[in-house]
């Protein structure tokens, strides 16, 4: 079974990361959205879980040490740094240089992964114990909701008059007169934006629910 969640992990990362899709995840904020909760809410753990015995011996039980950040810790650092990511500002300013953006994801991928340990490390011991892990799962979720309300918010707000989505669509997004020609109107409407916040939260509690049907057998 670990083969096979390692695989998919690697898999799903090349669909959302190096694979032609990506070009038309960048046509809309719901699609961009779910590349991020993959990014962070379901490669992750699966890749953790993936980890066969005698790599976790020869190279993740020696990087243990020099881990500088609690998964706590990493926790809080990943929601922060996530909803910055997304206020139009910081957004436009990191879209400057690739190298930028491509370093700010890659720190969020690794916090994704030290925030994920306690509950899909390769070693079973190192996971939390049953009543240790109820309140971690919450906290997963009361750290994470901002970033996923920050949409679902700005879908109740015209976008026309907005001139901080605005900038934002500029960056991410191509423009309109050409994303209309491979998007249905849907994905032109506020209800994209909603649609980015609720797939955020969907994706946040799939990898959890993932995880805890995984963890039941304890790979």
């Amino acid at each position: 079974m670990k083969p096979i969640l390692f695989l998919s992990s690697v898999s799903l990362f090349y669909v959302f990361v190096g694979s032609p899709i990506t070009s038309f995840i960048e046509l809309s904020f719901s699609l961009h959205m779910v590349q991020m909760g993959m990014m962070y809410f379901v490669i992750p753990p699966l890749f953790l879980l993936g980890i066969p015995n005698d790599m976790y011996e020869k190279l993740f039980s020696r990087l243990k040490k020099y881990y500088f950040l609690s998964p706590r810790h990493a926790l809080y650092l990943f929601s922060i740094l996530l909803f910055f990511y997304h206020v139009p500002f910081i957004f436009n300013t990191l879209s400057q240089s690739t190298l930028y953006v491509n370093s700010y994801e890659i720190v969020l991928f690794l916090l994704a992964i030290i925030m994920w340990w306690p509950l899909t490390s390769p070693c079973t011991n190192d996971r939390l114990h049953p009543h240790q892990l109820k309140r971690y799962v919450f906290k997963c979720g009361v750290w994470i909701t901002p970033a996923c309300l920050f949409f679902i918010v700005t879908a109740f707000i015209d976008a026309e008059s907005n001139s901080f989505l605005t900038q934002m669509s500029a960056h991410l997004c191509i423009p309109d007169s050409k994303s209309q020609d491979f998007l249905p109107p849907f994905f032109q409407s506020k209800t994209d934006q909603f649609m980015a916040g609720v797939s955020m939260f969907g994706l946040h509690k799939l990898g959890l629910l993932m995880t805890r049907r995984l963890d039941k057998h304890r790979f």
